[in-house]
């Protein structure tokens, strides 16, 4: 198999679709191989490793997580990976939520919105029946949410954010939102930070993230497949 170039950022979108299409069908072995990166052997070590891998491969540059993976396009990039039935296996991590100055944001300054606004999604497959090494990468498209979406999104955001500044944190759960949720995002319990409860007092809580629903990544999923400017499986 030809070795892949560890690719400098991408100027256009054009160019970097296709890097996404030399990448496009290969297992994830074969696109460690390419890269020459080994894949842990411990299953608990492998969160994150094919995204890590796709992002070398394309020659993403967003080092500073609050801004997109390719900084010149604004373009953020996020693997789905999908189960044997063609949906999401998981809801989608966009980014951390700065707990104690989220009030200081609205929707269009937010990170949340910066990580959105453009996607380059990678769907790869997840169905634990398939060995991991053996995991394929499926077709890369680019996404902007729609203003009817980004409407709900938006909603979303502020609902959940006005929760959070109003000190009602530990009373959201991941069932409010309609597309974004808040959800813990912690490697463990003892992974602490700071937030207000609702008489303005710090309290020391779990780290929270803002998340997309898998109902809505299916349906970004299933817009994608029906687009004309994106022939064949995805």
């Amino acid at each position: 198999m030809n070795s892949l170039q560890k690719n400098n950022p991408p100027k256009t979108e054009s160019e970097l679709l296709n890097y996404c299409q030399a990448i496009e069908g290969l297992s994830f072995a074969q696109l460690g191989m390419s890269l020459g990166l080994s894949i842990p052997s411990n299953p608990d070590h492998r969160k994150g490793w094919v995204g890590q891998a796709i992002e070398l491969s394309l020659g993403a540059d967003g080092s500073n997580k609050a801004q997109p993976d390719f900084s010149d396009l604004s373009i953020e990039l996020k693997t789905l990976p999908l189960a044997a039935s063609g949906k999401p296996t998981e809801s989608t991590f966009i980014t951390t939520i700065p707990l104690l100055t989220i009030h200081q944001q609205t929707w269009l300054t937010s990170q949340c919105f910066a990580k959105l606004r453009r996607i380059l999604w990678i769907p790869v497959e997840g169905d634990t029946s398939i060995p991991y090494h053996h995991r394929r990468i499926g077709r890369g498209f680019i996404w902007s949410p729609d203003s009817n979406q980004e409407t709900i999104l938006a909603a979303d955001w502020n609902y959940l954010t006005t929760q959070i500044s109003i000190g009602h944190l530990e009373q959201l759960n991941a069932t409010a939102g309609d597309f974004l949720q808040v959800r813990p995002k912690a490697a463990n319990g003892k992974s602490l930070c700071y937030a207000f409860d609702i008489d303005g007092n710090k309290i020391q809580t779990l780290p929270r993230g803002f998340y997309l629903r898998s109902k809505f990544t299916e349906q970004i999923l299933r817009s994608a497949a029906e687009d004309p400017r994106n022939p064949g499986d995805h």
